[in-house]
């Protein structure tokens, strides 16, 4: 079978290679805009060949669009309008209603799978491409019922090859869930780093004094602003919704500092506790 890949960063060159490691069955070609990232997807074994988009698209059974958000709403259509009925293209972009709403009124519209693996690091590029990141991972594929039974039959086996177990979501339910679970946990990310890195400045023995617990809750802020800023636009009015109650919390917490409530503070630590049932 031969898979398109549009996209060769961290999530799209992960997929390249374990489809590689996957043996003969799987022939991977792949696109990128950035001429460097292609090259180094290449340099890396992770694509049997490197060709231009519109080369993609005409080869590939199934198309995987990896590209950041903002562009996915332009691409799809344009990749639509390009297939044949027996082609299937997947995007796995983190948000996922604008790129359905793009593409509902597409008469090609069957032939295409939104779909959001949940798998990835705070690094970005061919260089941060892994083997085994999706395994034991979830896959959401959002309004199934727009796709052509094969198409969605085909995303679900090409996720599940890669290890994936498959829910099923509303793209706008998705985003929602999404803003929780991940988005506002970048945003906390970026302004704790950002927070350390203006207090670093009187303090210089703040990064020496730094400990895994630190390390851990700041690893996101490593993430590459071009993916997560088209992704905070897009689902906007989720992560503002979260956000909003992520700072009201934060400003109870500063409340019981002031008037010395310890015991509160200490009965909303062990609420909090509670996080383990959901994630163990």
């Amino acid at each position: 079978m031969n898979i398109g890949i549009i996209g060769l960063g961290l999530i799209g060159g992960s997929i390249a290679i374990d489809l590689k490691n996957k043996g003969s069955d799987w022939r991977v070609v792949g696109a990128d805009q950035n001429p460097a990232h292609a090259a180094q997807a290449l340099a890396l074994n992770m694509v049997h060949e490197i060709r231009p988009i519109s080369d993609v698209i005409k080869q590939a059974d199934l198309i995987v669009v990896a590209t950041p958000v903002n562009s996915l709403i332009h691409l799809i259509p344009e990749i639509l309008s390009q297939i044949n009925d027996h082609q299937t293209v997947v995007d796995v972009g983190s948000t996922k209603w604008p790129v359905v709403q793009a593409t509902e009124q597409h008469p090609k519209r069957a032939r295409f799978v939104a779909a959001h693996p949940m798998a990835g690091t705070e690094y970005s590029g061919p260089h941060a491409a892994v083997p085994d990141l999706f395994v034991h991972k979830c896959c959401v594929l959002c309004n199934p019922r727009d796709s052509a039974p094969d198409a969605l039959d085909t995303a679900r086996n090409f996720f599940e090859l890669l290890g994936m177990r498959i829910v099923a979501l509303d793209a706008r339910e998705h985003d929602l869930h999404v803003a929780y679970v991940s988005h506002i946990s970048h945003i906390a990310s970026f302004a704790l780093a950002l927070t350390v890195l203006e207090k670093e400045r009187e303090e210089n023995r703040i990064f020496d004094l730094a400990s895994g617990g630190f390390s851990s809750t700041v690893r996101l802020a490593k993430s590459n602003p071009d993916t997560w800023t088209p992704i905070f636009q897009q689902n906007r009015d989720h992560v503002l919704d979260v956000l909003d109650e992520y700072i009201n919390t934060i400003s109870r917490f500063r409340t019981l500092l002031i008037k010395r409530d310890f015991n509160t503070f200490h009965q909303l630590i062990r609420h909090a506790n509670d996080i383990r049932r959901i994630i163990g």
